[in-house]
């Protein structure tokens, strides 16, 4: 770029951050995209002293990928810039985790990153005291000390008295699952059903590592059992082996969770049962080559 036209870009860039104008969003969001370094760095900055003046979401998103610029005093003034936005920069921070993280950035780089990353964490952390949260179950409000607790162990929010009721519903169904769990497959694994120990004996015979009724997160706040995950190919494998109704409700449920994360599932049913190899082996096929 021309110095003459640089120096131009840069003045404008200045004017705009000083100006208190919303209105300078638009092109400062532009001039963050310039060739000129000098540019992208002013522009950042600008737009970091019009925190409170202009949208918060439009310059956070003009600003997050300078963290990432080729510059290191641009990744420096993006990041004092993300700080002044505070709580709506909250998506930066893995980002300026990795900056500072990184040992080949410079120390003055590092330096903003980690007061930057200070100030979003606090702002964040106030925003969440003045929120109000309320147990899933009851709508009783939760104080800072129930939220933490059941977002630990649920990742959903629960009073104390509902907590306790969880936990116990939760502890006593995985007892009644453990003492069902009393077929003993080739491998050592005890499961629940002949129907699974098949399915278990088909996959060690093929040398297939799997994990069997591991409670897992495929969805945010919502976690499940499937009965086999093949961690080598990212299959999820159920034994659909009952026909009661609740049985079936929960089988519409987990099935739809599947579905909406795109997971990749291996459904059998009772009537496979009796030629569990074969439907295993060409439903598999899809996913993985087996020895």
């Amino acid at each position: 770029m021309d110095r003459d036209n640089e120096r131009t870009i840069a003045a404008r860039a200045t004017a705009l951050g000083n100006s208190a104008d919303a209105n300078a969003l638009q092109e400062l969001a532009e001039l963050v995209s310039s060739e000129s370094a000098l540019a992208r760095r002013l522009a950042a900055s600008a737009l970091g002293k019009l925190a409170g003046i202009v949208p918060a979401g439009p310059a956070v998103r003009a600003l997050h990928p300078l963290l990432a610029d080729a510059h290191p005093q641009v990744r420096q003034y993006a990041a004092k810039a993300l700080g002044a936005f505070g709580v709506d920069a909250k998506g930066a921070l893995d980002d300026l985790r990795d900056l500072y993280s990184n040992p080949a950035e410079k120390d003055y780089v590092k330096r903003s990153v980690l007061a930057a990353g200070k100030t979003i964490r606090e702002a964040v952390s106030i925003a969440e005291r003045q929120v109000r949260h309320r147990c899933r179950r009851c709508s009783a409000e939760v104080d800072a000390d129930e939220y933490a607790r059941s977002q630990r162990a649920f990742q959903r929010v629960f009073c104390d008295k509902c907590f306790d009721e969880v936990y116990l519903e939760r502890r006593n169904f995985d007892t009644k699952v453990e003492l069902n769990k009393s077929i003993r497959a080739h491998d050592g694994t005890f499961v629940q059903s002949d129907g699974e120990r098949k399915i278990a004996e088909y996959l060690s015979q093929h040398g297939v590592a799997y994990r069997y009724d591991e409670r897992m997160r495929i969805i945010d706040g919502c976690a499940i059992r499937p009965d086999f995950y093949l961690p080598e190919f990212d299959v999820y494998i159920e034994y659909w082996g009952m026909d009661t109704i609740d049985y079936k409700i929960g089988m519409l449920k987990k099935l739809k969770l599947y579905q909406q994360e795109g997971k990749r599932l291996v459904s059998l049913y009772r009537e496979d049962k009796s030629r569990i190899d074969e439907v295993l082996g060409r439903k598999l096929s899809r996913y993985a080559t087996l020895d």
